[in-house]
């Protein structure tokens, strides 16, 4: 039998070409897709408030490069603000308010962006207000100005005086450092290596432990394991952490802000497969699974601890964890956050207890080794965050 065309004798040959024009049109769609993305949800250039004004649409990578470019003499306010933005943050909320004035810039909290369920003291919400802070100081030193910072209640007031330029190594790190969620390589840093790491956490009133001993770095994971369990067990928690997951380069675009599903070395995929799926893969087993495996291949980990908690204190941790981040930078090393000891009230105390901390209260938990690059967070344009 010879075979017929299912589109039938007669309207074969148009229907054929009903077809291409079809899978031309897919295809422009596909080669598009990210102009047309950030098209439709009014992301040009110029709607991005000071990203440069082209005309063309802006892209995932366009808008990471352009938030993470050096650090340039002018406007002396802005360019502060933008390297004080790229600092670690809870979730990457972003909870910061900035306003310039004379010699003078303040760094507030945005309690819209805080995060209720994973720190309802507000405790990760002033240390990111200390690494932004961090940020800041060593920006304004690389381009001439002396950084005074006083904390006003709740607020970071930096006086600014002119002075020598001084382009550190952890300046020139500020638009590199990320937060490197994946396992790294297992090799031991260098001796010199963790002198610097050390040296780089000292800060009044706050205490550094850094551990290299596998026995030292097997006694956190099995804290950091019971933490993870506890989160993933609560539900108030698995929903804050989910609506601050950007699942592609168009809600990461459009937002500006939350964790970017591939910067923790996942695909990007559409919102409507990515949530049903993250039932069935993002599960307490085999998150368990990951961070033991991170750790396992973790050149150390560091627990940053305040003499006091309060938001002083805070604060100063945050500077502290800032330099940590930058330095490991500097030296070619990754880190990332394994805080869930301290984020899980019940076990916060006992964590403290284990490594001798007495009725202190751990602050941070950072691991950090050699490993692989991944795609960075984005940052809100400073303009968003500046206020008069």
């Amino acid at each position: 039998m010879i075979p017929v065309n299912r589109c039938g004798a007669f309207g074969a040959r148009k229907c054929c070409a009903t077809r291409r024009a079809t899978w031309d049109a897919e295809r422009t769609f596909l080669l598009d897709r990210r102009q047309f993305i950030a098209t439709g949800l009014g992301l040009s250039a110029a709607a991005l408030g000071g990203f440069p004004a082209t005309g063309a649409a802006m892209t995932y990578d366009g808008a990471v490069t352009t938030s993470r470019t050096a650090l340039k003499a002018a406007p002396r306010d802005r360019e502060l603000v933008r390297f004080a933005t790229l600092a670690a943050n809870s979730h990457n909320t972003q909870p910061w308010v900035f306003s310039a004035g004379g010699d003078e810039i303040t760094i507030a909290p945005d309690f819209s962006r805080r995060c209720a369920a994973v720190d309802p003291d507000d405790h990760h919400l002033f240390v990111s207000l200390g690494c932004a802070a961090e940020n800041l100081i060593l920006a304004a030193s690389a381009l001439g100005w002396r950084a005074n910072p006083v904390i006003d209640g709740e607020r970071i007031v930096i006086a600014l005086g002119q002075a020598p330029p001084d382009a550190s190594t952890l300046a020139s790190a500020i638009p590199v450092r990320q937060c490197t969620r994946a396992a790294f390589d297992g090799r031991p840093a260098a001796p010199e290596a963790l002198r610097r790491l050390e040296s780089a956490c000292r800060e009044p009133g706050v205490t550094a432990l850094l551990m290299t001993e596998r026995a030292a770095i097997a006694g956190v994971t099995e804290y950091v394991l019971e933490g993870n369990s506890s989160q993933m067990r609560d539900k108030a928690f698995m929903r804050e952490l989910v609506s601050w997951i950007r699942f592609n380069e168009a809600e990461a675009l459009a937002t500006m802000d939350g964790l970017f599903a591939p910067a923790s070395g996942n695909p990007a995929l559409p919102s409507w497969l990515a949530r049903p799926l993250l039932r069935l893969f993002f599960t307490e087993s085999g998150e368990n699974k990951k961070y033991r495996d991170q750790l396992a291949s973790s050149a150390g980990v560091v627990v940053l601890a305040a003499e006091r908690s309060d938001k002083p204190h805070w604060i100063a941790v945050g500077r502290a964890c800032q330099r940590f981040g930058l330095q490991a930078t500097a030296l070619g090393l990754k880190y990332s956050f394994v805080n869930q000891p301290v984020e899980v009230a019940a076990l916060r105390q006992q964590f403290a207890a284990s490594l001798g901390l007495g009725e202190r209260r751990c602050d941070i938990v950072m691991r950090f080794g050699t490993g692989p690059d991944l795609p960075k967070s984005l940052r809100r344009p400073p303009e968003q965050m500046m206020r008069p």
